[in-house]
């Protein structure tokens, strides 16, 4: 390759590398303020509710996400990774988006009567309408959202992602302390869809023409139907738990569960939408480009690693005293949350590292292996959660249905590095070393943590949590400045290179 061609290469993947940054900084940083905002408000909630209402309440949300999967139908996917798009394209897009969110509402509470008796919860329908009301709320904001990322304008959606959670959560805090039970959790999961839709309108304004045509949407349409497929397969097996937790052991083991999965899983999972947002236009614009799409793949796991694999750790280390202090309305403890949320905590970590293959097969044209991979990871989980549920009691049955989702990853992990073996030439090695940098941070605050542990000699959970938490801040300290200096060595190569 030549010297000049060999520069241009590099100032190229040095430009991906500054997108992909700018976007996990700005959305790196709303979220964690918008899940510091929603777990300080969940944790107060959790004082309001019972469980047995917060076990209902977290029903209704499942099957609100799992609807939610239908809204555009994919859409937003396809407009992302098109090329080009039309005026004319969106105008029609929007209102065929919107006539799929009503019926996809329309659906959900024909169901509600069903699902009601199916759990045998007196009362559980009448939350449908707030799950129904959100749908076209969330529909209308898809075009708008789809060309924020297509133009990565990451600062705006970052805005968009902390009002949204920020209004949600003091919806859902107004709620509780008002004594509205499960109202709580379902008016907060509808506040959402109307934050998102003003924030989205407020960032990239977007007023459709009254026409339709349906030949210049069809591609769309068609990509966003295999894209669909794979998020609601997604979305079933995010909330297959649930459903299966709460009929099986009924609401009350559900909230115990519930507090678990969140703590553990939610912090992880927010890191990982922010991966998929920020990678996706990123990789789709470099997918032509082999070395280019495994320089940013590399990159972007480095990141992952980096922001979720310390936080992990510390969780498991506080889940006792953590658990300890948490109780609900009638003074019932949650401390049976602690081994499941140590177990889904080391399960988060494998999820979200797999769910960076997701933008590779969708920038890459692929969502129909996307699909596939989300089908077999529905049925590897639903299958374990079933299993589990028939073999084990209630006292036991949480913690084995948090070892199925500990398992299930493995198996898809082998099948994500085979694949881009295959596929992109990528080895072991390079997937690998990412973890090499996060890793040595994580034995250094594992070590400081059962020092100063065992230098205070105190136990109480406070204290505890504490300790872990200032041992947390100082890695991520470290690993920020490992980064930066890295970035900053990889940044005077280009400039060499380039002169």
């Amino acid at each position: 390759m030549e010297p000049q061609t060999q520069a241009a290469d590099s100032e190229a993947m040095e430009r991906h590398r500054r997108a992909l940054g700018r976007g996990f900084n700005w959305l790196g940083g709303a979220t964690i303020i918008a899940k510091i905002t929603d777990f300080s408000t969940i944790i107060v909630v959790l004082l309001y509710l019972t469980k047995q209402q917060m076990g209902i309440g977290s029903l209704v949300l499942s099957f609100g996400m799992v609807v939610e999967a239908f809204d555009g139908l994919g859409t937003g996917d396809a407009l992302v990774q098109a090329q080009s798009v039309s005026r004319r394209q969106l105008d029609s897009l929007f209102w065929f988006i919107m006539a799929a969110a009503v019926l996809v509402a329309g659906l959900a509470l024909a169901a509600a009567p069903l699902v009601q008796q199916i759990y045998g919860s007196a009362g559980m329908a009448v939350y449908f309408i707030a799950l129904a009301a959100k749908q076209p709320l969330v529909g209308a904001a898809v075009i708008p959202l789809a060309l924020l990322n297509r133009e990565l304008r990451y600062e705006r959606i970052a805005v968009i992602n902390v009002g949204s959670t920020f209004g949600a959560a003091m919806t859902r805090l107004a709620i509780a302390l008002a004594g509205g039970g499960a109202w709580a959790l379902v008016g907060g999961y509808m506040a959402s869809g109307v934050f998102i839709l003003a924030g989205a309108l407020w960032a990239r304004p977007f007023l459709p023409a009254f026409r339709f045509h349906w030949q210049p949407i069809l591609p769309l349409v068609r990509f966003g139907l295999r894209s669909a497929a794979a998020n609601v397969f997604e979305q079933i097996f995010k909330n297959v738990d649930y459903f299966l937790v709460g009929w099986f052991y009924g609401a009350a083991q559900l909230a115990v569960y519930r507090v678990a999965f969140d703590v553990a899983m939610e912090p992880a999972m927010a890191v990982g939408t922010l991966v998929n947002r920020t990678a996706l236009p990123v990789f789709a614009r470099v997918a032509a480009v082999r070395e280019h799409l495994t320089a940013a793949l590399l990159w972007s796991l480095q990141r992952l690693t980096t922001l979720v694999a310390p936080f992990m750790v510390a969780l498991i280390l506080i889940a006792v005293p953590l658990t300890s202090l948490l109780h609900d309305s009638q003074g019932n403890s949650y401390a049976a949350a602690a081994l499941p949320l140590q177990i889904l905590a080391g399960a988060a970590v494998l999820r979200v590292t797999s769910q960076l293959l997701t933008p590779v097969l969708m920038a890459s044209g692929n969502p129909g292996t996307a699909m596939g991979v989300s089908a077999a990871t529905l049925v590897l989980l639903s299958a374990g959660i079933f299993a589990a549920g028939l073999h084990f009691p209630a006292h036991s049955g949480v913690i084995a249905v948090s070892a199925v989702w500990f398992c299930v990853y493995p198996l898809l992990l082998i099948w994500g590095v085979r694949y881009l073996k295959q596929h992109w030439q990528i080895k072991l090695l390079d997937l690998v070393r990412p973890f090499g940098t996060p890793s040595l941070g994580i034995a250094a605050m594992v070590l400081v943590t059962e020092a100063a542990r065992h230098l205070t000699g105190n136990h109480d959970p406070k204290l505890q949590i504490g300790i872990v938490l200032a041992a947390t801040g100082l890695t991520y300290a470290g690993l920020l400045l490992h980064a930066r200096w890295v970035s900053q060595r990889q940044s005077a190569q280009v400039s060499v290179g380039g002169s």
